[in-house]
């Protein structure tokens, strides 16, 4: 790697058109299937400005998935956004429970690897302007336009300011360390700014000159250097990408979360669900309920009204 590779100052950015379109993209699997569906439901039901929603998923799964299709959403098969040469297998070592993605270009990878994958790809697919992730176990609980993540031009960086100069971020120390590599920054020039949450948006020509980036600085296939680190993250990634090398151009900061989310602990009672709701910010629109927690999605179904 070149670590002296210098910044794209020379990159142009133009504005997003005035009525730019936006997408919402979803990665799943099938475990997940009846926490998507009910995604889409609340999706239809409360946002407004999706020109459509794509839900990215491995081969086996497309057919499960298609179920959910209609005018304004599409199943988009990752056969169709990765090289062929990666390869989804049952991993023996978990008794053929997991799936494992192995090549000779990268780590051999899982499930949640391949769908941040699947995420950057997406961009070299889509035809929206901008591409607005949603993960599959969240809920719209609350009216919400997607021109919240434009102004005048700029699309919305979801950012934590300083938040990795803070103990008990290791991991994502990691992410940000090995997100600097694949792009080409000097190390010795470390970012301390998180960006990752669920309901952020991104710019999909950034997508793309981003993955070019990547290939530039390597000589090969995006894919197979982000993959040859197994701790990455694609949102540490896009945000080191438009601070770092782009200066910021074509965006601008937010740190609220659009999404309150319920990442650790037990599966909440009816009780305990009311009060998570409760205590939603005010320009908080839905609610990420982790699928290993266990929250039944029927609770979920009857307690926002769906059943």
């Amino acid at each position: 790697m070149n670590s002296r590779f210098v910044p794209d100052t020379a990159t142009k950015i133009d504005p997003l058109p005035r009525a730019p379109m936006a997408a919402i993209v979803t990665a799943s699997y099938a475990p997940d299937f009846e926490r998507c569906r009910l995604l889409c439901e609340t999706i239809d039901r409360h946002v407004t400005g999706m020109a459509h929603h794509y839900i990215l998923t491995e081969h086996r799964d497309v057919a499960l998935f298609r179920q959910l299709e209609g005018s304004h959403r599409s199943v988009v098969d990752e056969r169709d956004l990765l090289p062929r040469w990666l390869h989804a297998f049952d991993d023996p070592l978990s008794g053929f429970r997991r799936r494992i993605w192995l090549s000779i270009r990268t780590q051999p990878l899982r499930g949640w690897h391949v769908q941040q994958l699947r995420r950057i790809a997406i961009a070299g697919h889509a035809r929206e302007d901008v591409l607005v992730f949603c993960d599959s176990d969240v809920t719209f609980v609350k009216p919400f336009d997607t021109d919240a993540f434009w102004h005048d031009g700029k699309v919305r960086l979801f950012r934590r300011d300083g938040m990795l100069s803070n103990d008990g971020h290791d991991e994502h120390r990691i992410w940000s360390r090995n997100a600097g590599a694949a792009l080409g920054i000097d190390p010795a020039n470390p970012s301390s700014h998180d960006y990752i949450s669920t309901l952020i948006a991104w710019r999909r020509e950034t997508v793309n000159a981003m993955c070019e980036r990547i290939e530039k600085v390597h000589g090969r296939d995006w894919v197979g250097v982000v993959g040859s680190a197994r701790q990455f993250s694609e949102c540490m990634i896009y945000g080191r990408y438009v601070d770092d090398v782009l200066q910021g151009a074509g965006h601008f900061h937010g740190s609220e979360e659009f999404c309150h989310v319920h990442w650790n602990g037990e599966a909440l009672s009816d009780e305990a669900f009311r009060r998570f709701v409760d205590a939603m910010a005010p320009e908080q629109v839905a609610i990420g309920m982790q699928s290993f927690i266990g929250t039944d999605v029927e609770r979920i179904r009857r307690l926002i009204g769906l059943d």
